[in-house]
C-alpha cells in the first residue's frame, strides 16, 4: 500500500471555471477512490481535439467548474475496493471509454462499446455514487470523460484504465490513450486494407495522420490525402500519404477526382472530419465490388447522410468506428507494444512539449491548428 492510501490528497491541478476563458493553476483536494476506482498519480497528458471542444462550449451543454484532460498516461497510487486487476505502481493509459468485461457488449468479440462506461460528455461525477473525486475548499468540482487528467491526481473507474507494459516511455505513449489509436485502429481493425492497395484519408489531423499510419503499416501503395489545407501535406509525407487532394484545387466533387485518379475508386477510405459532405466523399470515393469506406469523424448530431442506394447495391460497404474498434482493457497494451516493437511510430505525433504551468500554451497550439499533439509534462 502507498503512504496516501485511503487519504485525501491535495495536489494542483488545471481548473476550467468558464467556458474559453484560460485554465486556472489550484491546489485541488482528491479523495480516495470508492469501490471499482483507482486513484492515478498523472505524469504526463496531451490535449486533444474533444478537450478544447467541450471547453469552448460551443453546441453542448455547459458544465463548469470542470477539470478537462483524457489523453494520458499515469502510474496507480491507489485502488478501492473489487479492483483486481490493478496494484499500487501499475503503468497505465486513462481512457475516455471502458470495458466493464460484464456486458453484452464487453462478452462480444465484435464491439468495444461497453454499456456500463461507454463516453458520457456530460456526466461530472463518479459512477458508484454520483459525486465527484474533486473539491476546491469543499467546493465540488466536475469530472471530465471519467477521466480528468489535467490534474496531478485523478480517480478513474478501474474498467478506463489499460496496464501498459512499464518500460514504455510515459511521455510518449500517453498519446495512445486517444486519438492516434482511433484512427490507427480505424484502418487496422475496421477498413482493413491488404498489402499494395490504395487507401484515401480525409482529414490530415492527429486522427487522419493515424489513419494513414495504420496504411502505411498494413503495405498499402497509395496513401491520398484529402485536406483543405494545403499546409498540412508536407507534414503527411512522415505517415506515408504519398499523393495530395485539395477539394478547393477542384470544380467537381472530390470523390469523382480520387475515381480518375484511381481508375474507378480506391479500395479503402477513412473519413477523419466529421464533415458530412467528406462523409459522403469517402464513401462515393471507393471503388464498386469491393470498396470499404470507414466513417470515423463524429458529425453534428442532426447531420443527415445521403447517397443514392446504387452506390451500396454496387457492393460498396460503409462501416463506422468508435475508438479504432480496441476495447481500452484488452487491446490498448498491445497497440503500446506495437511502439515498443518499433512497428508504430509514435514520437512523430508529438510536435510540442509545455510544462503543466504553462498548459494554456498547448490550448493555443492548438487553437491557432500549429503542431499535432503537444505533451503536458505534470513534474515540470
Amino acid at each position: 500500500m502507498s503512504s496516501t492510501a485511503g487519504l485525501v490528497i491535495p495536489c494542483k491541478a488545471a481548473v476550467a471555471w468558464e467556458a474559453g476563458k484560460p485554465l486556472v493553476i489550484e491546489k485541488v483536494e482528491v479523495a480516495p477512490p470508492q469501490a471499482m476506482e483507482v486513484r492515478v498519480k498523472i505524469k504526463y497528458t496531451s490535449l486533444c481535439h474533444t478537450d478544447l471542444y467541450f471547453w469552448e462550449a460551443k453546441g453542448q451543454t455547459p458544465l463548469f467548474p470542470r477539470i478537462f484532460g483524457h489523453e494520458a498516461s499515469g502510474i496507480v497510487e491507489s485502488v478501492g475496493e473489487g479492483v483486481e486487476h490493478l496494484q499500487v505502481g501499475d503503468h497505465v493509459l486513462p481512457v475516455f471509454t471502458g470495458e466493464c468485461g460484464d456486458c453484452a457488449h464487453c462478452k462480444s468479440e465484435e464491439s468495444n462499446m461497453c454499456n456500463l462506461l461507454r463516453i458520457n460528455t456530460d456526466r461530472g461525477v463518479m459512477l458508484s455514487d454520483g459525486k465527484p473525486r474533486f473539491s476546491i475548499k469543499g467546493t465540488p468540482i466536475n469530472h471530465f470523460l471519467g477521466t480528468s487528467t489535467f490534474s496531478e491526481y485523478t480517480v478513474v473507474h478501474s474498467g478506463c484504465l489499460a496496464k501498459i507494459n512499464r518500460l514504455a516511455p510515459l511521455d510518449k505513449v500517453c498519446i495512445l490513450s486517444c486519438g492516434i489509436s482511433t484512427g490507427l485502429g480505424a484502418t487496422l481493425n475496421v477498413a482493413k486494407p491488404k498489402k499494395g492497395s490504395s487507401v484515401a484519408v480525409f482529414g490530415l489531423g492527429a486522427v487522419g495522420l493515424a489513419a494513414a499510419e495504420g496504411a502505411r503499416i498494413s503495405g498499402a501503395s497509395r496513401i491520398i490525402g484529402i485536406d483543405r489545407n494545403p499546409k498540412r501535406f508536407e507534414e503527411a509525407k512522415k505517415f506515408g500519404v504519398n499523393e495530395f487532394v485539395n477539394p478547393k484545387d477542384h470544380d467537381k466533387p472530390v470523390q469523382e477526382v480520387i475515381a480518375e485518379m484511381t481508375n474507378g475508386g480506391v479500395d479503402r477510405s477513412l473519413e477523419c472530419t466529421g464533415n458530412i459532405n467528406a462523409m459522403i466523399s469517402a464513401f462515393e470515393c471507393v471503388h464498386d465490388g469491393w470498396g470499404v469506406a470507414v466513417l470515423v469523424g463524429v458529425p453534428n448530431k442532426d447531420a443527415v447522410f445521403m447517397t443514392k442506394p446504387i452506390n451500396v447495391l454496387n457492393e460498396r460497404t460503409l462501416k463506422g468506428t468508435f475508438f479504432g474498434n480496441y476495447k481500452p482493457r484488452t487491446d490498448l497494451p498491445s497497440v503500446v507494444d506495437m511502439y515498443m516493437n518499433k512497428e508504430l511510430e509514435v514520437e512523430k505525433f508529438i510536435t510540442h512539449r509545455v510544462p503543466f504551468s504553462e498548459i494554456n500554451k498547448a490550448f493555443d497550439y492548438m487553437v491557432k491548428g500549429e503542431g499535432l499533439r503537444c505533451i503536458i509534462s505534470m513534474e515540470e
